[in-house]
Protein backbone atom coordinates (compact mmCIF):
# COMPACT_ATOMS: atom_id res chain seq x y z
CA UNK A 1 0.00 0.00 0.00
CA UNK A 2 1.31 3.44 -0.87
CA UNK A 3 1.12 6.06 1.87
CA UNK A 4 2.19 9.69 2.30
CA UNK A 5 4.15 10.15 5.52
CA UNK A 6 2.92 12.97 7.78
CA UNK A 7 5.98 12.70 10.03
CA UNK A 8 9.43 11.11 9.97
CA UNK A 9 9.11 7.34 10.52
CA UNK A 10 12.27 5.51 11.47
CA UNK A 11 13.19 2.94 8.85
CA UNK A 12 10.53 4.11 6.37
CA UNK A 13 11.18 7.71 5.36
CA UNK A 14 10.88 11.40 6.00
CA UNK A 15 7.84 13.66 6.21
CA UNK A 16 6.14 14.21 2.85
CA UNK A 17 7.64 11.16 1.15
CA UNK A 18 5.49 8.58 -0.64
CA UNK A 19 6.49 5.10 0.49
CA UNK A 20 5.22 1.58 -0.09
CA UNK A 21 4.40 -0.32 3.15
CA UNK A 22 2.45 -3.44 3.98
CA UNK A 23 -1.33 -3.09 4.43
CA UNK A 24 -1.29 -4.25 8.05
CA UNK A 25 1.52 -1.86 9.04
CA UNK A 26 -0.38 1.04 7.50
CA UNK A 27 -3.80 0.18 8.97
CA UNK A 28 -2.63 -0.90 12.43
CA UNK A 29 0.28 1.46 13.11
CA UNK A 30 0.65 4.41 10.73
CA UNK A 31 -3.00 5.45 10.29
CA UNK A 32 -4.10 5.27 13.98
CA UNK A 33 -1.08 7.32 15.08
CA UNK A 34 -1.68 9.75 12.21
CA UNK A 35 1.86 9.19 10.94
CA UNK A 36 0.63 8.66 7.38
CA UNK A 37 -2.33 9.07 5.05
CA UNK A 38 -3.34 6.85 2.17
CA UNK A 39 -1.89 7.91 -1.17
CA UNK A 40 -5.11 8.58 -3.05
CA UNK A 41 -5.24 10.94 -6.01
CA UNK A 42 -6.73 13.73 -3.88
CA UNK A 43 -4.14 13.29 -1.12
CA UNK A 44 -1.28 13.18 -3.63
CA UNK A 45 -2.55 16.40 -5.22
CA UNK A 46 -2.86 18.08 -1.80
CA UNK A 47 0.67 16.97 -0.88
CA UNK A 48 2.02 18.34 -4.17
CA UNK A 49 0.28 21.69 -3.63
CA UNK A 50 1.61 21.90 -0.06
CA UNK A 51 5.15 21.13 -1.24
CA UNK A 52 4.92 23.77 -3.97
CA UNK A 53 3.68 26.35 -1.45
CA UNK A 54 6.54 25.47 0.92
CA UNK A 55 9.09 25.83 -1.89
CA UNK A 56 7.61 29.18 -2.93
CA UNK A 57 7.74 30.42 0.69
CA UNK A 58 11.43 29.40 0.96
CA UNK A 59 12.21 31.22 -2.31
CA UNK A 60 10.49 34.40 -1.10
CA UNK A 61 12.34 34.26 2.25
CA UNK A 62 15.65 33.77 0.44
CA UNK A 63 14.99 36.72 -1.85
CA UNK A 64 14.08 38.92 1.13
CA UNK A 65 17.27 37.81 2.88
CA UNK A 66 19.36 38.73 -0.16
CA UNK A 67 17.78 42.20 -0.26
CA UNK A 68 18.39 42.64 3.48
CA UNK A 69 22.00 41.54 2.99
CA UNK A 70 22.56 44.16 0.31
CA UNK A 71 21.05 46.80 2.57
CA UNK A 72 23.24 45.78 5.52
CA UNK A 73 26.46 45.59 3.47
CA UNK A 74 26.04 49.17 2.30
CA UNK A 75 25.48 50.50 5.81
CA UNK A 76 27.93 51.43 8.55
CA UNK A 77 26.82 50.89 12.13
CA UNK A 78 27.94 52.96 15.09
CA UNK A 79 28.01 51.37 18.53
CA UNK A 80 28.86 53.37 21.64
CA UNK A 81 31.00 51.82 24.35
CA UNK A 82 32.33 52.99 27.69
CA UNK A 83 36.08 53.38 27.88
CA UNK A 84 38.74 55.01 30.02
CA UNK A 85 41.38 57.46 28.87
CA UNK A 86 42.85 55.09 26.25
CA UNK A 87 41.06 53.14 23.57
CA UNK A 88 40.40 50.07 25.75
CA UNK A 89 36.70 49.44 26.52
CA UNK A 90 35.24 48.51 29.89
CA UNK A 91 34.01 45.03 28.97
CA UNK A 92 33.35 44.36 25.29
CA UNK A 93 30.85 44.97 22.52
CA UNK A 94 28.55 41.94 22.25
CA UNK A 95 26.52 40.58 19.37
CA UNK A 96 23.36 41.69 21.20
CA UNK A 97 24.53 45.32 21.11
CA UNK A 98 25.28 45.01 17.39
CA UNK A 99 21.82 43.49 16.81
CA UNK A 100 20.28 46.46 18.66
CA UNK A 101 22.29 48.86 16.47
CA UNK A 102 21.01 47.11 13.32
CA UNK A 103 17.44 47.35 14.59
CA UNK A 104 17.87 51.03 15.46
CA UNK A 105 19.49 51.93 12.13
CA UNK A 106 17.35 49.85 9.74
CA UNK A 107 14.29 48.77 11.71
CA UNK A 108 15.11 45.13 10.98
CA UNK A 109 15.37 42.67 13.83
CA UNK A 110 18.36 40.32 13.55
CA UNK A 111 18.87 37.49 16.02
CA UNK A 112 22.05 37.96 18.06
CA UNK A 113 22.97 34.32 17.39
CA UNK A 114 23.23 35.12 13.67
CA UNK A 115 26.00 37.67 14.27
CA UNK A 116 29.48 36.14 14.13
CA UNK A 117 32.30 37.96 15.89
CA UNK A 118 35.71 36.69 14.79
CA UNK A 119 37.24 38.15 17.93
CA UNK A 120 35.88 40.02 20.95
CA UNK A 121 35.56 43.76 20.37
CA UNK A 122 37.42 45.31 23.29
CA UNK A 123 38.82 48.53 21.80
CA UNK A 124 37.55 51.58 19.96
CA UNK A 125 37.84 51.44 16.21
CA UNK A 126 36.34 49.95 13.09
CA UNK A 127 35.52 46.25 12.76
CA UNK A 128 34.00 43.93 10.17
CA UNK A 129 31.34 41.55 11.47
CA UNK A 130 29.62 38.65 9.65
CA UNK A 131 25.80 38.53 9.80
CA UNK A 132 24.05 35.37 8.65
CA UNK A 133 20.82 36.58 7.06
CA UNK A 134 19.78 33.16 5.67
CA UNK A 135 21.18 29.67 5.31
CA UNK A 136 24.39 29.90 3.24
CA UNK A 137 24.03 33.69 2.95
CA UNK A 138 26.29 35.81 5.15
CA UNK A 139 27.14 39.47 4.70
CA UNK A 140 29.91 41.63 6.10
CA UNK A 141 28.79 44.63 8.13
CA UNK A 142 31.13 47.44 9.12
CA UNK A 143 30.84 48.40 12.81
CA UNK A 144 32.42 51.54 14.22
CA UNK A 145 32.94 51.55 17.99
CA UNK A 146 33.04 55.05 19.46
CA UNK A 147 33.15 56.61 22.92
Amino acid sequence: MKVILNADVKGKGKKGEIVNVSDGYARNFLFPKKLATEATAANLNAAKIAEDAKKHRRDVEKQEAIELGKKLEAAELTVKGKCGEGTRLFGSITSAEIADAIKEAHGVEVDKKKIVLSEPIKELGSYTVQVKVYAEIAVSVKVNVVK
